[in-house]
């Protein structure tokens, strides 16, 4: 009887994710051989997210992960396997995302790992739950680093790749705005780096009469980004672009005097849907 790799059952999950049906069932019979975290009864699935420390705001996503799934089991379950979701607080920290992901690999001993969160922490784990052959499922982050099924088989991203994002918005500034001076807002990190490549590569290509004249970073322990919204407002830009995490942080700093002024039109309306 053929044993059914992660693989097939990381596969079931994702339809249990995405679609919130399962395919025709993946196992036979009679002589039910399963993965670790996967039995006729039940799918074990496991995710890290911050509920504590600077990033906490993102812990609403285990909360709506746990409620969802706890509304799928009321119904039955999929196929009669209830799923059990462990949403495991991780702080934004890579160390403690490999302490949390090793206890849920090897302790709790899920199938997969669903819609965890951060480049950083994910990173932090990338290479070992690869090595495991554990799916690491939707991620909450659009790292273009996760875009790589010849090494990395067992991980998928959940968002538009950053990069994509950063082009998008790139051209739409050049259409609207061919000669515009640009301030950036990104965070210090793989994250906000991975953004501005590839913006500053566009506006290169149509021939560099839109610059960024100013660059701003933040680390996400920083209370406010006042400062740098200050500096952005006197730097003569005409327009300011922020990556996905900046936006955020740029709202809690609403009552600084540049946050209106530091944005233009053109970018407002280019931003994608805010998402974690």
């Amino acid at each position: 009887m053929k044993k059914h790799t992660r693989r097939e059952f990381g596969a079931t999950a994702l339809s249990v994710i995405a679609a919130s049906v399962l395919p025709a069932p993946f196992v036979r019979a009679a002589d039910k051989k399963y993965d670790p975290g996967a039995s006729d009864t039940e799918i074990k699935l496991g995710q890290t997210v911050p509920h504590s420390g600077p990033g906490s705001l993102y812990g609403v996503l285990g909360r709506v992960g746990e409620a969802y799934f706890q509304m799928l089991n009321d119904k039955g379950g999929i196929n009669g396997r209830k799923v059990k979701f462990l949403t495991m607080d991780d702080a934004y920290s890579a160390p403690k995302c490999v302490e949390a992901t090793r206890r849920l690999v090897e302790q709790e001993e899920v199938l997969a790992l669903y819609g965890s969160l951060g480049t950083a922490p994910q990173t932090s784990v990338h290479k070992y739950l690869n090595s495991k052959g554990v799916p690491q499922l939707l991620l909450n982050t659009g790292a273009s680093k996760w875009n790589d099924p010849k090494n990395f088989k067992w991980t998928m991203a959940g968002l538009p790749l950053y990069p994509t994002e950063a082009r998008i918005l790139a051209k739409h500034v050049v259409s609207v705005k061919p000669n515009a001076k640009i301030g950036i807002l990104y965070q210090n990190d793989d994250f906000g780096r991975d953004f501005l490549g590839p913006f500053k590569k566009v506006l290169a290509d149509a021939g560099g009469k839109a610059q960024v004249i100013m660059e701003q970073t933040y680390d996400l322990t920083d209370p406010t980004v006042d400062s740098q919204l200050i500096n952005l407002s006197k730097s003569g830009a005409t327009c300011s672009t922020t990556s996905r995490q900046a936006r955020r942080r740029r709202s809690r700093s609403a009552r600084s005097p540049s946050s209106a002024g530091s944005r233009c039109s053109c970018c407002r309306r280019a931003r994608p849907a805010a998402r974690s």
